[in-house]
């Protein structure tokens, strides 16, 4: 089903989502929020840039972005599958715990951040540029993954990576000589049993945007954990 949107704020835009078929394309897509929020067993396609927290608390639906996303995206999902021809801007997948979120392009600031897992659930996201400062920020579950691809110059990641991480992994393609982790992880290079599992999300992401698994899984991967469960209990005081 078509559904042209460029007249239609978010909470109409919504209202339209819930009530019509399972499979809908949004043409002419421009900043409405907030889209799909909380929906289950929806099938979205959305042509144009959509608004802050695309898919926010998401419950199984699958949505596709054919161009760039703004901030926010996947806040605190719970299940499902978002994928952004593009680049996505600040926050993605705060607070996530469960689901997919795959990025072709670049993230902005503090993509990841308080991402958990949930009992059987464990949110993954791949970003398949470079990502901004604060990555992983107090992430605790789940798996960030940044590929790095066209780059050229830039740095995989930002400043401050990981600041406050105590749980979850995160895989970084490159050796990372250049970048400052925090104390409380441990950055050293992917081994056999890494690769096996970050193969899983590298072919589901070349899958779905037209890149050679094995010329991506050729070049060399470092994969940051946390050593503490509780990086702060240094800071405070028992009484």
């Amino acid at each position: 089903m078509l559904l042209n949107v460029k007249s239609l704020d978010y909470k109409a835009l919504n209202e339209a989502l819930r009530k019509n078929a399972t499979d809908i394309t949004l043409e002419e897509c421009c900043g409405q929020r907030f889209i799909a929020a909380g929906m289950s067993d929806k099938n979205i396609t959305i042509n144009g840039v959509p608004g802050n927290a695309l898919g926010a608390y998401l419950n199984g639906s699958t949505i596709i972005v054919n161009a760039n996303a703004q901030d926010a995206v996947g806040d605190t999902m719970n299940e499902g599958k978002i994928i952004i021809h593009g680049n996505i801007g600040d926050a993605a997948g705060y607070a996530m715990r469960g689901g997919k979120i795959f990025v072709k392009g670049n993230a902005g600031y503090r993509a990841g951040i308080h991402m958990k897992a949930y009992k059987e659930k464990a949110p993954v996201m791949v970003i398949g540029g470079t990502a901004g400062s604060f990555l992983g920020e107090y992430q605790a579950g789940g798996v960030i993954i940044v590929l790095g691809l066209e780059a050229k110059d830039k740095k995989i990641v930002g400043f401050f990576p990981c600041t406050g991480m105590h749980g979850g992994k995160m895989f970084l393609r490159s050796e990372c000589k250049d970048v400052k982790f925090p104390s409380q992880v441990t950055a050293r290079p992917a081994e056999e049993s890494d690769m096996k599992e970050l193969k899983t999300y590298v072919i589901e992401y070349c899958d779905l945007f037209g890149y050679d698994m094995n010329e991506v899984l050729a070049s060399p991967f470092t994969v940051v954990t946390p050593d503490s469960k509780n990086p702060y209990k240094q800071m405070y005081v028992a009484n």
